[in-house]
């Protein structure tokens, strides 16, 4: 193993342009709790962009290696009788993904199912738990309920549309015009037009109200989950701000949307609720041994056109996960 090593490296607060490519980055050592990834495959995420713009709270401050999802071979250990040993394959969350080597947290890789290449396994350490936190512990989802889901066709949404089907919900996607086969292919019983169509209005026609909302565009799509969700009973899960910040007023709970709203940081969840989230991982991995969640497959990228996934990502063009190969 070389010394040092290929690295995508946020070098301003000016977006993913920012973005270099760089050939000379040391490669990290584990510390105790750690281990050294050589990286196969790595994620691409919301979050990517948001720090690479200076707005993820607590967020890596430039220069840094960008990334923080990775898939691939454990290599060394910070503590020799630390599991995963050398030679396991895992995926999982940490920091300068973008990389060929990275350092995750040993308590936290999850093994790679057998059979599963580095891609496919990616939405393991992120977008699927995250879907199955905002609809079950966090969106307490029943059978028989509703659940609209914004931003049906990235990696977040199609798990979501999947998990939701399975436990008996009448799912309504948000996706443009162009995703609509992709989101029922999934098994979405309706799909709505961001764009084109008043979403509240179109979900209060189709079923009275949802019972549940997954929330991840942000901006003026907030107050449309918020209007689609019934009153009174009515959940509305926040989990990401795509499309830009938006706020709510105690007024507006009392007099305009009388609903439950709930945050949703998967990091901040796995640290602060580390028995949750077992429970989260632990129903994930048994969706994934039953097969309602199937192996990803993702848009794949060159280290290098990094900067091009993230602006398409962002731009929204982009159907499912996408990963970068080191």
């Amino acid at each position: 193993m070389t010394a040092t090593m290929r690295a995508l490296q946020q070098t301003s607060l000016n977006g993913p342009e920012d973005l270099r490519l760089r050939t000379d980055v040391p490669v990290p050592s584990p510390g105790p709790g750690e281990v050294l990834v050589r990286v196969d495959a790595a994620g691409v995420n919301f979050a990517d962009i948001s720090q690479s713009y200076g707005t993820f709270r607590d967020g890596p401050r430039p220069p840094y290696v960008a990334g923080f999802e990775a898939a691939g071979e454990v290599v060394a250990t910070g503590d020799p009788a630390a599991t995963p040993q050398p030679g396991a394959r895992v995926v999982g969350v940490g920091y300068g993904a973008f990389a060929e080597y990275t350092v995750l947290p040993a308590a936290t890789a999850m093994p790679v199912p057998a059979g599963w290449s580095a891609e496919q396994a990616l939405g393991l350490a992120v977008n699927w738990p995250t879907a199955f936190a905002a609809l079950k512990p966090l969106g307490r989802l029943a059978a028989g309920e509703t659940v609209l889901i914004h931003a049906a066709a990235g990696a977040t949404g199609q798990a979501a549309v999947r998990i939701a089907k399975h436990y008996g919900a009448t799912v309504i996607g948000v996706a443009s015009p162009g995703k609509h086969e992709t989101v029922l292919a999934l098994g979405a019983d309706h799909v709505l037009d961001p764009h084109g169509e008043d979403v509240a209005a179109a979900v209060r026609a189709l079923t009275g109200g949802a019972d549940l909302v997954l929330e991840s565009a942000g901006g003026a799509s907030f107050a449309a989950s918020l209007a689609a969700a019934k009153p009174v009973t009515g959940r509305v899960v926040v989990y990401g701000l795509a499309g830009g910040e938006a706020s709510l007023t105690n007024w507006e709970l009392v007099y305009r949307y009388q609903v439950h709203v709930a945050g949703l940081n998967i990091g901040v969840l796995a640290q602060a609720a580390p028995h949750v989230f077992g429970e989260v991982t632990a129903e994930v991995s048994a969706l994934v041994a039953a097969g309602v969640l199937a192996p990803a497959r993702p848009t794949t990228y060159d280290l290098a056109d990094g900067p091009k996934a993230l602006a398409e990502l962002a731009a929204r063009t982009t159907v499912g996960k996408l990963a970068l190969r080191p």
